[in-house]
């Protein structure tokens, strides 16, 4: 195995997370392009860490979202930034968004259940949208006549909105939390 000194080290892992398609976490990175050289996991961490806070207060930061690290604009440009992209972000209706409310917080959760609790038919449209955007999947099947399916969020989902795990979600009670969440997914494609 190779050696490498810190200021390689710290560049190649900057590049890597700049140039990556999605999140890279510090096993991600130390499997791919840090292969063949002696570097442990938690010096990889640290300079993930170093990396964050040279990032900090800037146009670009660092972030760590589910599946690993990656560099986003900052949150509180995305307004002026958004005029760069041509296509608007999709407008989701009331009745998505309170769907994939309560697949986030309920998880796992069937279809009946979402219906029981909205009071009214859940489209397989919204569905559909929820599963192709790949922020919901089927992750079983609960064990009642008809077996129906059982709906959690995905990584994707994680992702989209910038957070890390579930726990990060706002409490229900807080809506304003709640909007600059969905806010946060608006200005999801700032990321690079």
């Amino acid at each position: 195995m190779s050696r490498i000194n810190d200021t390689q080290l710290k560049q190649l892992i900057e590049a890597a997370l700049f140039v990556a398609d999605g999140p890279m976490s510090a096993k991600g990175l130390r499997q791919s392009v840090l292969a063949g050289l002696q570097v442990s996991l938690g010096r990889i961490n640290e300079v993930l860490d170093e990396l964050e806070g040279d990032y900090a207060g800037r146009g670009i930061n660092l972030v760590k979202v589910a599946g690993g690290y990656r560099f986003q604009s900052n949150q509180d440009l995305s307004g002026h930034l958004s005029a760069l992209w041509q296509e608007r972000a999709p407008r989701y209706s009331r009745a998505l968004l309170e769907t994939l409310a309560l697949i986030a917080y309920r998880q796992p959760v069937t279809r009946g259940q979402i219906e029981k609790i909205r009071g009214v038919a859940v489209s397989s449209n919204i569905i559909r949208t929820l599963t192709e955007r790949d922020w919901v999947k089927v992750v079983g099947h609960k064990e009642v006549p008809g077996r129906p399916a059982l709906y959690a969020t995905t990584d994707a989902f994680l992702q989209y909105f910038s957070l890390e795990s579930l726990a990060q979600l706002p409490a229900l009670s807080d809506e304003g939390a709640i909007e600059a969440l969905l806010d946060t997914g608006k200005n999801a494609d700032s990321v690079h």
